[in-house]
């Protein structure tokens, strides 16, 4: 693949990853929105997602007439997995622990991912990865300066989960070079199906469920999508950094929509975040047009 070539794809990736990254934004304040048990609220919202899985395929398999799996393989199978399992424990850190601590902790996917990459794929960081990482861990740090609630343990642990599992199916979507947009749509019905073993005996109980249908049908479909597609552009950490517009965003709708206002902290922790990712991306890009300038060898 020329150098060109290479760069063109890289954008592409950029563009994708960062779509994804701000449709997933929205996923805790449609959740806070919808208001109910947090096993009413997994089991609408995956099998909403499960749903447009499916129909995603259909039409891109019988109308686009692009040839593509549902799981494709052990690996897809695998990382349908982790997502669906991420689903679980997401839901659980948001109804146990605070925005901002769900937040701040999925903010380390970025670092898990690095990690996991160099470990199993000796795919090492480059220098501006690790500035542009250590940059975020600072803007987190001033969100949360104060330090983590305390009593909130359990939601924490499932936070933390999540960013680990989130990590390891970029990873393995990474290593495995196949196309994994529909992965984490159609595995949706594992977390689907633990939730409704697991409602009220009442039945659902959602008190504004066109938020949470909404939030199934179109934003998280959206977002896993464009993030699974994101591995076949990027490499694992720069897909991890897109994850952190939810850390950016989500207190930001928080703030608007139910007038929880930031601190000055928090905005310029946010600010910093920002500041970093669009500082990486624009070095990536400049770095691959460079290359892209030079003469191909004979």
């Amino acid at each position: 693949m020329s150098p060109s070539s290479d760069a063109a794809l890289h954008r592409r990736g950029l563009a994708i990853t960062g779509l994804g990254g701000l449709a997933l934004s929205f996923d805790i304040p449609l959740i806070r929105s919808a208001g109910g048990e947090v096993w009413s609220l997994l089991a609408v919202r995956s099998l909403s997602t499960f749903v447009v899985g499916l129909i995603a395929w259909f039409v891109i398999n019988r109308v686009f007439r692009r040839k593509i799996s549902l799981i494709p393989g052990k690996a897809g199978l695998v990382v349908g997995l982790f997502y669906g399992i991420n689903s679980c424990t997401f839901l659980l850190a948001v109804f146990n622990t605070s925005t901002a601590n769900v937040v701040f902790i999925l903010a380390f996917t970025s670092m898990f991912a690095a990690l996991l990459s160099w470990i199993f794929l000796k795919e090492r960081p480059s220098n501006a990865t690790l500035v542009t990482m250590g940059a975020m861990v600072f803007g987190v740090g001033l969100i949360v300066q104060d330090g983590l609630e305390s009593g909130h343990l359990f939601g924490d642990a499932m936070a933390a989960s999540s960013a680990f599992l989130l990590a390891s199916a970029i990873t393995i979507s990474r290593a495995s070079g196949r196309d994994m947009a529909l992965v984490p749509l159609v595995t949706a019905i594992f977390p689907a199906a633990v939730a409704l073993l697991l409602l009220p005996a009442g039945g659902f109980a959602i008190a504004a469920p066109q938020y949470i249908l909404f939030n199934g049908l179109v934003m998280i479909p959206l977002a896993f999508f464009c993030l699974a597609t994101g591995p076949r552009f990027l490499s694992a950490p720069e897909v991890g950094m897109f994850y952190l517009l939810e850390t950016i965003l989500a207190p930001i709708w928080v703030w608007l929509v139910f007038a929880e206002s930031p601190t000055a902290q928090t905005l310029a922790g946010g600010a910093v975040l920002i500041l970093a990712l669009i500082g990486h991306s624009l070095w990536q890009m400049r770095s691959r047009a460079a290359r892209a300038a030079l003469p191909c060898p004979e």
